[in-house]
């Protein structure tokens, strides 16, 4: 057993941390049996002084030591827990061969079997953890029985599969950047620099040109088992059959807190996980705030909120939980706001619709030829920001973006009076196009006074032969879901929606042919019409609230 000293209990208090009462000792590389004689590598926090306790476990791809082991070890044993952080099969010592997703929830379940023998157990545990590790609760959350007292989930959901795919595309820079990230982090040095190095080498490689196959060698210097099974695989095979864990979410009975992110890559999926335990009659509490997927400072509100959480349902102490369940930041207005629930109450949908001439207005468009423009992906349509794995994802200015031959802009008169928007938020064009796969991407963005256009949200539409069907004249109604979005468009600013085929190299760029995603090389343009008339009247609808 090694106590914890001062390195560490500064290392909590540099990460602004909260600071709890206990002094903590931890015990290294403890041998957790799984299937198949394997082992997986188990560090135990726990409070000094304190014997049997409820347990707060956490699994990760990520790691066990150093800053991580800080903030999901460390900072619960000082608050009383007992904390159980162990690195997935085939990471950082643990016994096998990492199958990213695939091991989950077998080795999640003799995890908590080797819990229940413990002398320290209570009886009781929580998990904990964002992104990978939130992904690894839901694999056992509906199965590991009336001990699992909360959860406290992070920017995730309970698959990955459709962020992967998100509108049909491909999110090439987020998992190229992330099988770069896993690769880099099993070499202690290089795994330092990793979360900075990896999005810079999947650009890098993203940009080369050569086929999607090649890809992941290019960026991480061999080839990936789970890239090219991501890529042979479509959303729809048996592969993510045992990755998919969204059946599930409605079975579990623990309460569940969940953190997101406006910008957050998952964030429209762990949405749908918070529906589903609404529809089967639970009280999730729910934070969205203006955070990114690897924003930092979503980890430290995540951990205080998390003590809170486990304070009120392994403690019984809920006197820091707040009154409603659902917290979200308005950006635009920069405050935060609470509500009783998701989509929040009293919301109204209004349709902007698109006009001649690059307007937008809540009122029918006349009669008018549609707007046109051609998208080569030899030359793709690139992305300014976004959300994505790693990397910075916060809004930036798209003037650049705007100036394109190919990006179309539709934009709002000035407001008189501030326009707030909470909610989910969709796209419905009418569009037609010279080729049968394409894409179409749909942009919200903020213009303010001096022109700088600020992104506040996206989506995406893969099309294909028949998915949608087109009419008689080749026109094809597209619905195109963004991320949701609290946002205040001030007084004076402008609401503005983009239209393009391309976000290259955050989405794999359409080829035009159907050609195999990962070996496609021929490359051919596509001529797109975008239509704005009383009988085609394209439209962004917001959530306006009153």
């Amino acid at each position: 057993m090694e106590p914890l000293g001062l390195a560490r209990r500064l290392g909590a208090v540099a990460m602004r941390l909260p600071r709890g009462t206990h002094h903590v000792a931890v015990r290294r590389d403890l041998a957790v049996p799984v299937a198949e004689g394997i082992v997986l590598l188990t560090d135990h926090y726990m409070p000094v002084g304190v014997g049997r306790a409820p347990t707060v476990l956490v699994r990760s791809p990520y790691g066990r030591r150093g800053p991580f082991g800080t903030m999901c070890g460390h900072v619960f044993a000082e608050h009383g827990f007992q904390a159980v952080v162990q690195s997935v099969r085939g990471g950082f010592g643990s016994g096998g061969v990492f199958d990213p997703l695939g091991d989950e929830r077998d080795d999640g379940l003799a995890t908590v079997e080797w819990l229940r023998a413990q002398p320290w157990f209570d009886g009781t545990f929580a998990m904990y953890g964002p992104s990978y590790l939130g992904f690894a609760q839901w694999a056992i959350a509906a199965d590991v029985g009336p001990e699992l007292k909360a959860m406290a989930t992070q920017v995730t959901a309970s698959q990955f599969r459709d962020a992967m795919y998100y509108g049909g595309g491909f999110a090439l820079e987020s998992t190229l950047s992330w099988v770069d990230l896993t690769a880099r982090m099993k070499h202690p040095l290089s795994g330092l620099t990793a979360a900075f190095v990896s999005p810079r080498r999947a650009r890098r490689a993203a940009l080369s040109g050569r086929p999607l196959a090649e890809l992941d060698a290019l960026a991480t210097g061999v080839q990936s088992r789970f890239f090219q099974d991501v890529l042979e695989n479509g959303p729809e095979t048996p592969f993510w059959a045992k990755r998919d864990f969204s059946a599930t979410v409605a079975k579990v009975d623990a309460p569940v807190n969940m953190m997101g992110g406006w910008y957050d890559v998952f964030l429209p999926w762990q949405l749908k996980d918070y529906a589903a335990l609404r529809a089967a009659g639970r009280r999730p509490y729910l934070t969205i705030g203006p955070w990114f997927h690897s924003d930092g400072r979503i980890m430290r509100a995540a951990v205080a909120e998390a003590l809170a959480w486990f304070r009120a349902h392994l403690a019984d102490d809920p006197s820091d939980l707040r009154e409603k369940p659902v917290r979200l930041y308005v950006t635009g207005a920069q405050e935060w706001r609470e509500f009783t629930d998701w989509p929040v109450p009293g919301v109204r949908e209004e349709r902007w619709r698109l006009q001649p001439d690059g307007a937008l207005a809540p009122h029918d468009p006349p009669e008018s030829a549609p707007d046109t423009y051609r998208y080569d992906p030899a030359h793709p349509t690139p992305c300014i920001s976004g959300p994505s794995i790693l990397g910075n994802g916060k809004p930036a200015d798209q003037r650049r973006l705007e100036s394109r031959h190919d990006v179309l802009t539709f934009t709002g008169p000035v407001l008189t009076d501030d326009l707030e928007i909470i909610g989910p938020v969709r796209a419905d064009l009418y569009v037609r196009s010279d080729r049968v796969h394409t894409d179409f991407v749909v942009r919200l963005c903020d213009v303010a006074p001096n022109g700088e256009s600020l992104n506040l949200c996206e989506g995406m539409r893969r099309l294909t032969p028949g998915a949608p069907e087109a009419d008689g004249d080749g026109v094809r109604r597209v619905a195109v879901e963004l991320w949701p979005a609290a946002h205040r468009f001030q007084a004076g600013h402008r609401v503005r929606l983009q239209v393009c085929s391309g976000a290259y190299p955050r989405v794999a760029r359409n080829p035009g042919t159907g050609a195999a995603l990962g070996t496609a090389a021929r490359m051919v343009t596509a001529d797109q019409e975008i239509f704005h008339a009383p009988d085609r009247p394209s439209a962004i609808v917001l959530p306006v609230a009153d």
